[in-house]
């Protein structure tokens, strides 16, 4: 591309040569002042060579065109078209280059100019300087624009590509929170389901022989639980499902379920006391949620680790500012055989954490464990979730 571009100013350039030093018949010909046509050659050469990298180093060619001019200058051989290398060169470093060294381009193109006019004129005509330099203004003026307008669609390329960049992030990390979501709502629906089976399975294993009749409770509470988990896992799928057609979604457990939860538990042999004080609050349905699964979760592992003949105590205390919650229980607390991979206390402070509230879960002295969750209510609770 450069060397097509610079075809017609090569050909120009050698016609203009041959006319000013070989031809006679011209009025201005036969001026090769002692270089002869080898030495104008070189000079055109020396002047249109460098404009092929003007691309990749425009201040080095617009260096090696300018010095080369100015020694033609000293040496006091006539202007040629090959001179025109100077403001092409001057044009790729306005083009290409910061601000102040288009600047100091131009400059040096405008002393160049003043240097020749000097030499060509006997007698100096400033006018005709001034007339001159609106050429070259004109050159200088275009580049600095197309340099603007380079810049300006780079920086459009560029917030394009952050803009892009920045909304494969967003999406990543709603992925990210949507898979965390559905990790602990799995891990709250099934885990609870599941240790309830577990243990009615194994009270109605202990039980067949010497009673079936409570063997037989046992298995239909079994049947129960396993057809909850199961709708709760259909509901689960069918968010995940990516059709659009038309679904019924289950509502998401409430506080007003608390007692079902409660009844659950107890006929899985947890006996479970469940108390309120203060003026009850209307939570969020988000805040509601909240508090069923931290119940859920502190009672399923009491199920699981709490041993036999355990007792819970869940309490629930309203106050000005903030609901209280506290499930405790009498089981074997830190002597419990630790689980590796549990997700359900990291569950409960992310669930907390969405309204600003707090959530301790610590083995009390001398045996149990005892979860203590803060919520706040009412305005504060509401625009913390917001």
């Amino acid at each position: 591309m450069d060397a097509l571009w610079l075809t017609p100013f090569l050909l120009v350039s050698l016609l203009n040569m041959w006319l000013v030093v070989v031809d006679d018949r011209m009025p201005w010909g036969g001026l090769g002042l002692g270089l002869g046509l080898p030495g104008f050659l070189g000079l055109g050469l020396l002047l249109s060579v460098p404009l092929f990298w003007q691309r990749k180093r425009p201040l080095t060619v617009f260096a090696i065109v300018s010095l080369v001019s100015f020694g033609q200058w000293l040496l006091g051989v006539p202007l040629l078209f090959f001179n025109l290398a100077v403001l092409i060169a001057m044009y790729g470093v306005a083009s290409r280059c910061s601000p102040r060294w288009a600047v100091a381009a131009g400059l040096v193109a405008e002393l160049g100019l003043l240097l020749s006019f000097g030499q060509i004129a006997a007698n100096p005509n400033f006018t005709g300087f001034i007339n001159t330099s609106v050429f070259v203004v004109a050159i200088w003026i275009t580049g600095i624009y197309s340099n603007t307008r380079r810049r300006y669609l780079e920086s459009l390329e560029e917030r394009a590509e952050r803009a892009e960049h920045e909304r494969d992030q967003q999406a990543r990390l709603a992925a990210a929170a949507e898979r965390a979501r559905i990790a602990r709502e799995l891990h709250d629906v099934v885990a609870h389901n599941v240790s309830v089976i577990i243990v009615q399975a194994d009270g109605a294993g202990y039980a067949i022989d010497t009673d079936p009749e409570q063997a037989r409770r046992a298995m239909q509470a079994v049947s129960a639980t396993g057809r909850q988990a199961l709708a709760e896992m259909r509901r689960m799928v069918g968010v995940l499902r990516t059709d659009s057609g038309p679904e019924e979604y289950a509502p998401q457990p409430s506080l007003s379920q608390l007692d079902d939860l409660v009844a659950q538990v107890c006929s899985s042999g947890l006996p479970v006391d469940l108390r309120v004080t203060g003026v009850p609050q209307e939570l969020p349905e988000g805040e509601q949620l909240t508090v069923y699964r931290i119940v859920q979760e502190a009672l399923t592992n009491t199920l699981k680790h709490g041993g036999p003949g355990s007792r819970a105590t869940v309490e629930m205390e309203y106050g000005v500012r903030e609901l209280l919650l506290r499930v405790t229980d009498d089981g074997r607390g830190a002597a419990a055989p630790g689980r590796e991979g549990g997700h359900g206390l990291v569950g409960m402070r992310e669930r907390v954490a969405m309204f600003g509230g707090t959530v301790e879960a610590a083995p009390l002295t001398g045996g149990g464990f005892r979860v203590t969750a803060r919520l706040p209510t009412g305005e504060i609770g509401e625009s913390r979730a917001a």
